[in-house]
């Protein structure tokens, strides 16, 4: 039984220690909850499951290579990682359609890429970095997409009476 117990506890020397990785994750949990209930209000595809598992899975990255005692070098290849690897699941969100100019999926991406950069930043220690964060990702995702909209209705005003 004893060294079930040290397998559950390999990398974390003291109590300390896990309660800054219990209050980590739960911090991620709830950064990438907030931004994916906005997310999964305006019916986008990656909701707050995805959003919540990208902050969760960075977070425990930077975390599990912290606990080995990784050299900022070897956490520094980590993150890299996480960013290319985070990439290319926020490119298979894009969509390119049969419009000339007519591209979704991009916000997603973002968001996607966003919340990998909040769990990175919640592993590391910075919270107070990753709550600022996720509060102005949701201010953008809440009121720049009205200001976009408002924009776009005025083009398409202006192109009509361009056109008239």
């Amino acid at each position: 039984m004893d060294v079930f117990w040290e397998e559950l506890a390999f990398g974390v020397p003291d109590t300390k220690q896990w309660a800054r990785i219990i209050i980590r994750l739960l911090a991620a949990t709830l950064c990438g909850a907030l931004i994916g209930m906005n997310r999964e209000r305006l019916g986008k595809p990656a909701g707050l499951r995805t959003h919540i598992l990208v902050t969760l899975g960075t977070t425990l990255f930077v975390l599990g290579c912290s606990s080995f005692g990784m050299s900022s070098d070897g956490l520094s290849r980590v993150v890299q990682g996480i960013v290319t690897g985070i990439g290319f699941i926020g490119a298979g969100s894009i969509l390119k359609l049969d419009k000339e100019r007519d591209i979704q999926g991009l916000t997603t991406a973002a968001g996607v890429w966003m919340t990998a950069a909040i769990g990175v930043t919640i592993g590391l220690g910075s919270l107070g970095l990753a709550l600022i964060s996720t509060l102005l990702a949701l201010v953008i995702l809440t009121f720049a997409g009205k200001l976009e909209f408002n924009n776009a209705k005025h083009q398409a005003e202006n192109d009509k009476k361009e056109t008239d």
